[in-house]
């Protein structure tokens, strides 16, 4: 868990440059998230958007408008952005199938990488990704956005301190309406590794990070009742969940729907304690008081900085990784067990039994 991605080699800083120079960038993949991420390089300080890649023109027009200060270069073919060699960085924003392949050449090629969740789509995939992280020069910082929101960081470093005491029970709920049906590869989950792996990926870093570890074994059930064939051709869950076992007898509860009314259940990330509970996208704890129901009352944690956007700090600390070698929050340690967890549940849900951490990660 401690060992620095970068470690063989030490971390490659700005080509030719100080860190403290101006630090350049490209981008592959600039549909939906990668227009958000672009969004927020082109306003990161000291940074220049050298490269935009994508083959969806139209994306690309969009991208260009919104980086036209930067004047960048667009290109089609991802490898030719890759072999420029006045770029020190790269996102990847694309469909997952294509993590793989874009990610280990961003790695062989030495850049620096922030790679989109999930880190992959099969146990395969991570692995080969892991692997390169491990002989790059460049840092790999996976695209989890949730660990750099204030109130949920401030929930997690409480629990991690013992503010609420032994952890009992976990539980996350992903209930949202449908995902936008104009995204046919969102869809298809041998695009998109199934909504569990897409999705819910981000929930289990959280949860992963929380208790400084990864399941050991998963079991569930989901399907589509509500849209089958809707979007045509639908292959991906309308519904599931998941019971994740993690060590010392702790569970995590995870259902994920995608047919929630706007106000009837929505988002929930919550945890049960000795001591208290903690809702974590509040930061908001309750005393546990066996013997009476209604006589303390809730605590909001203190945030240090309750403000901005979890985006912007997620690509403003990649920056700041990248120009001093330091290791990212969401490394590749994490990636891994956060997208193995993701699959693990996946597994079980189509094979409909028990899978073990073992069976996945060796």
């Amino acid at each position: 868990m401690k060992t620095p991605a970068f470690a063989l080699g030490g971390p490659a800083l700005l080509s030719s440059q100080s860190p403290n120079d101006q630090l350049r960038v490209g981008i592959i993949g600039v549909g939906g998230r990668g227009t958000n991420l672009l969004r927020r390089i082109v306003i990161s300080p000291g940074v220049k958007l050298v490269a935009i890649c994508d083959i969806d023109p139209q994306a690309v027009q969009r991208a260009l408008e919104i980086a036209k200060e930067h004047n960048p270069e667009t290109i089609t073919d991802f490898r030719k952005l890759l072999d420029r060699k006045d770029i020190d960085a790269v996102f990847v924003a694309t469909p997952v199938n294509l993590h793989k392949e874009m990610a280990v050449a961003a790695l062989e090629v030495h850049k620096h990488l922030y790679l989109e969740k999930p880190m992959g789509r099969t146990v395969e995939d991570v692995e080969a990704i892991y692997r390169a992280s491990k002989t790059s020069r460049g840092l790999l910082q996976l695209g989890f956005q949730l660990r750099y929101d204030t109130k949920r960081a401030a929930a997690v470093r409480h629990i991690r301190e013992g503010g609420i005491g032994k952890i009992v029970y976990m539980q996350a709920d992903r209930h949202t309406g449908d995902l936008p049906r104009q995204k046919k590869w969102y869809f298809d989950a041998s695009i998109s590794g199934n909504m569990i792996v897409e999705q819910a990926v981000h929930i289990l870093d959280i949860m992963n990070w929380l208790v400084d570890g990864h399941p050991v074994k998963a079991y569930g059930s989901g399907g589509i009742n509500a849209y089958r064939d809707t979007p045509p051709g639908r292959t991906t869950y309308d519904h599931y969940a998941v019971i994740y076992e993690y060590p010392n007898d702790i569970r995590l509860s995870f259902s994920h729907i995608f047919v929630d009314p706007v106000g009837f259940s929505g988002i929930k990330e919550r945890v049960w304690g000795s001591d208290y509970a903690i809702d974590l996208p509040s930061a908001t704890r309750y005393k546990l008081e066996p013997q009476s129901r209604s006589t303390a009352k809730p605590e909001e944690l203190d945030v240090e900085d309750d403000g901005g956007n979890m985006n912007q700090r997620a690509v403003d600390a990649f920056m700041k990784h990248v120009r001093t070698g330091s290791e990212p929050l969401n490394n590749a340690e994490w990636g891994r067990m956060a997208t193995l967890g993701a699959i693990m549940g996946r597994t079980a849900i189509e094979e409909q039994r028990i899978v073990r951490w073992d069976e996945l990660a060796g």
